[in-house]
């Protein structure tokens, strides 16, 4: 991408006149332009939005991009957005959102009436009731010892579900943060583990936060 272009991006997307942000705490997942798997397919991750406009996402990531790469995420709520990395943090980037002045007056309805019905809940009866954490980013400690980034998608007292720039075969033991437990299941986006024992849902975020 030219540097000219990226500039002129970053330039409208700190202008206060157009991206006024909604704070949010969004799951959806992503597709980076340049980082695929062994038979050269676009490698999915998931992530969590966590603040929106019509002109751009910040998102939350287990694996980052560089300046300028081409982004393709997806939310429920939004549907797909595209469009380029305009700044990367510590654990995330912002990224444009490619659309036309039409789509992005839709956009921006949307976005008001999240703003007007953030607070409505929604019943969950699952056994184990899923918990998305205030801070998504945890490690992987691997049998061997070794040790690698995160990125937690939901968990509860009997599992976890993550994403990482990894993806362990079924039975693989592991531990995310300091609770330990076996690989159940894969998925587009990464991979679930039963805990080898019920945890405290009290305390769980700050085991997963726990450095090895």
């Amino acid at each position: 991408m030219p540097l000219a272009a990226l500039h002129d991006d970053i330039v409208e997307l700190t202008s206060p006149a157009r991206d006024a942000r909604m704070v949010v705490s969004m799951p959806g997942r992503y597709v980076l332009a340049n980082k695929r798997d062994v038979n050269g397919d676009r490698r999915q991750f998931a992530c969590r939005a966590v603040n929106i406009s019509p002109l751009s996402v910040t998102l939350a990531v287990p694996v980052k991009g560089v300046m300028g790469e081409r982004v393709i995420s997806h939310f429920d709520e939004f549907g797909t957005l595209k469009g380029r990395i305009v700044r990367v943090m510590d654990r995330g980037f912002s990224m444009t959102i490619a659309a036309t002045d039409e789509e992005r007056d839709r956009f921006a309805r949307k976005i008001d009436w999240l703003i007007r019905n953030k607070n409505d809940a929604v019943a969950d009866d699952r056994k184990h009731k899923r918990i998305v954490p205030q801070n998504p980013h945890s490690t992987i400690m691997l049998a061997d010892g070794s040790i690698l980034g995160c990125f937690v998608i939901d968990m509860s007292e009997s599992g976890i579900a993550v994403s990482a720039d990894y993806v362990p075969e079924i039975g693989t033991p592991l531990a995310i943060g300091k609770a330990v437990g076996r690989v159940v299941r894969q998925f587009r986006e990464g991979f679930a583990v039963q805990f080898l024992e019920l945890q405290d849902v009290k305390v769980l975020e700050q085991r997963l936060a726990a450095r090895h």
